[in-house]
C-alpha cells in the first residue's frame, strides 16, 4: 500500500481533516443528544402524559411505539434518499422536521394527535440517524474513527443521563408539554450549527427508491407490533393477535421476494452475505431487544410498584446512562489497541450480567444498591457493545454502500428497540388483570392493593427473564462475528 504525505498523522492536511472531523462530530452528537433526550424523558414522564389525557393502555403504549415504528420503517429509505439528494441537505431537513414535530406535540389537544406528532418526530429523527454515522465515518481518518465513534455514541449516554432527570423534573413542575418543547431551542441550535459546519458533498447517481419495499416493511412491523401489544391483554388466542402475527409472518417471505427483484432494494440482503456482518447485525438486534425498554421498565417499577414520584424514579434509573457515559469514551480510546470484535463481545456479556443481577433481585425489599449495580452493568455493557459493534461494521464496508448499509444497520437496531418496548409492556402487564393495566402505565398501581403489586412483580420477573435470555443470545452472536484474519505466507524473503 502506498501512503501519501497527506495521510500521515501530523501533516497539515491530516491536522486540517481532523479539525473538521471534530466539528462534524459536534454537529452529529448534538443531533443524537436531541433525539436521545426526547426518548428518555418520555420513558420516565409517560405516566404523567397518560394521566393528563386519561389514556387507555393501548393508546399509552402507542405513544412510544408510534415513534419507534415510523422511525424504523423510514431509516433505510432516508439513507437512500440522502445518497441521491445530498447527505447534508437531508440531515439538516431532519433537524427542522423533528423540531416542528416537537413544537406541535406540546400543543396536542388529545392523545391520538400526540401520537401523530410523535410519528412526525420519528420521520425527522430517521433523516438524522440514517446519516449521522455515515457523516462521522466519512469525516474521520481511519486511525481516529474509533475515537470519533466513541464520542458520538457517548453523547447518546449523555442524553440518556440528562433525559430521565429532565423528564422527571419537567413532568412534576412545568407540565408534560415541556417534555416536547425543550427540543425546540436545541433543534434550532443544531440546525444553524449544522448549516454552518457541514460541507456540501457531491450527490450520488439518481436511482429509483424502493417504495414497495418500504411499504411492506412498515406493514409487517405494524402487524407485529399490534400483535405483541395486544398479546398481554387479550391472550395469544385473541383474533387480533392471531391476525396481526399471521400478516407479519406472511409479509416476510413477500418482502424477500420483492427485494430480490428490486433494482435498488431498501433491504439489500446481498450486502450481508458475509458471515461477520450477518452475525454482527444479529448481535446488534439482540442487544437492542434486551436493552431498549430497560429505562422504561425500571421507571415503571419505581412508579407503579414502589409508588414514588417521577423525579425519584428518574434518579433511580440514572445508573444506566452513567454506565454508558463512562464506558463509551473509554471504549473509543481502547479501540486503537483492542479489536472492535473483543469490545463487542465484552459489552454483550456485561449487558447480560447486568440483566442477570436485576432478574435475581426483583423484589420490593431489595436494597437499591443491588438494583443500581445491575443497572450500571447494563449501561457499561451497552456503551461498550455499541461502540465496538458500530466500529466493526462500519470499518468493514465499502465506501459506496455506506449510506444504505448504515441505514439498514440502524434499522436492525430499531426493529429490536420496537419489539423490545412492545414485548416488555406485553409481558409485564400480562400479569395483572385487564382493568388494572391502565394504572400500570399511569404509575398508580401501588395505590390499589398489595395483591396487585405482587402480581406486577411476577410480571417484572418474567420480563427480566426474557430480556436476560435475549442478551445471552446477543453475546453468542457477537462471538460468532469474528472477522476473518488474513493469513500471511512467510518465505522467499517475505
Amino acid at each position: 500500500m502506498v501512503v501519501i504525505a497527506q495521510d500521515l498523522p501530523g501533516s497539515p492536511e491530516y491536522v486540517s481533516k481532523l479539525r473538521y472531523a471534530w466539528r462534524v462530530c459536534s454537529v452529529t452528537s448534538l443531533g443524537l443528544v436531541m433525539i436521545g433526550i426526547s426518548g428518555s424523558t418520555l420513558n420516565v414522564a409517560l405516566p404523567t402524559v397518560v394521566r393528563h389525557f386519561h389514556a387507555d393502555a393501548f393508546a399509552a403504549g402507542w405513544v412510544l411505539l408510534a415513534f419507534l415504528l415510523v422511525n424504523t420503517a423510514t431509516l433505510v429509505f432516508f439513507g437512500r434518499v440522502a445518497d441521491l439528494l445530498g447527505r447534508r441537505e437531508i440531515y439538516l431537513a431532519g433537524f427542522a422536521l423533528f423540531t416542528l414535530g416537537s413544537l406541535l406535540a406540546g400543543l396536542s389537544p388529545g392523545i391520538w394527535f400526540l401520537i401523530g406528532m410523535r410519528a412526525v418526530q420519528a420521520v425527522g429523527a430517521a433523516m438524522v440517524l440514517a446519516n449521522g454515522t455515515v457523516i462521522i465515518t466519512d469525516a474521520f481518518p481511519p486511525d481516529r474513527l474509533s475515537q470519533g465513534m466513541g464520542v458520538y455514541i457517548g453523547t447518546l449516554s449523555v442524553a440518556q443521563l440528562a433525559g430521565p432527570t429532565l423528564g422527571g423534573l419537567v413532568a412534576e413542575t412545568a407540565g408534560w408539554q415541556w417534555i416536547f418543547w425543550v427540543n425546540v431551542p436545541a433543534g434550532l441550535i443544531a440546525l444553524v450549527w449544522g448549516a454552518f459546519t457541514l460541507r456540501r458533498v457531491p450527490r450520488g447517481p439518481r436511482r429509483p427508491v424502493d417504495a414497495l419495499g418500504n411499504l411492506i416493511v412498515f406493514a409487517a412491523l405494524s402487524s407485529a407490533l399490534v400483535a405483541l401489544s395486544e398479546a398481554g391483554s387479550r391472550g395469544l388466542s385473541s383474533p387480533v393477535v392471531i391476525v396481526g402475527a399471521s400478516i407479519a409472518a406472511l409479509l416476510v417471505p413477500v418482502l424477500i421476494v420483492v427485494e430480490r427483484r428490486a433494482s435498488h432494494p431498501v433491504l439489500d440482503v446481498r450486502l450481508f452475505g458475509e458471515r461477520m456482518l450477518a452475525f454482527a447485525n444479529l448481535a446488534s438486534f439482540c442487544n437492542a431487544l434486551a436493552r431498549a425498554a430497560l429505562i422504561l421498565l425500571v421507571a415503571l417499577y419505581f412508579q407503579a410498584a414502589m409508588g414514588v414520584d417521577a423525579v425519584t424514579a428518574a434518579l433511580g434509573v440514572l445508573p444506566v446512562p452513567i454506565g454508558t457515559a463512562l464506558a463509551s469514551p473509554i471504549t473509543g480510546a481502547l479501540g486503537r489497541r483492542v479489536p472492535p470484535y473483543a469490545l463487542s463481545v465484552g459489552g454483550a456479556l456485561l449487558s447480560a450480567t447486568g440483566l442477570g443481577v436485576l432478574l435475581v433481585s426483583t423484589d420490593p425489599g431489595t436494597p437499591y444498591w443491588i438494583i443500581g449495580a445491575g443497572l450500571f452493568l447494563c449501561g457499561c455493557g451497552s456503551g461498550t457493545f455499541l461502540t465496538g459493534n458500530t466500529t466493526q461494521v462500519m470499518a468493514a464496508l465499502p465506501a459506496g454502500s455506506l449510506g444504505v448499509v448504515n441505514g439498514f444497520r440502524i434499522m436492525i437496531m430499531n426493529v429490536g428497540a420496537v419489539l423490545s418496548v412492545a414485548l416488555t409492556l406485553s409481558v409485564l402487564t400480562g400479569s395483572v388483570s385487564a382493568e388494572l393495566r391502565g394504572q400500570v402505565y399511569a404509575g398508580t398501581l401501588s395505590r390499589v392493593s398489595p395483591v396487585a403489586v405482587d402480581q406486577l412483580m411476577t410480571g417484572f420477573q418474567k420480563t427480566y427473564s426474557v430480556l436476560f435470555a435475549v442478551a445471552l443470545c446477543g453475546a453468542l452472536f457477537a462471538s460468532l462475528a469474528r472477522p476473518r484474519t488474513a493469513v500471511r505466507k512467510v518465505g522467499n524473503g517475505e
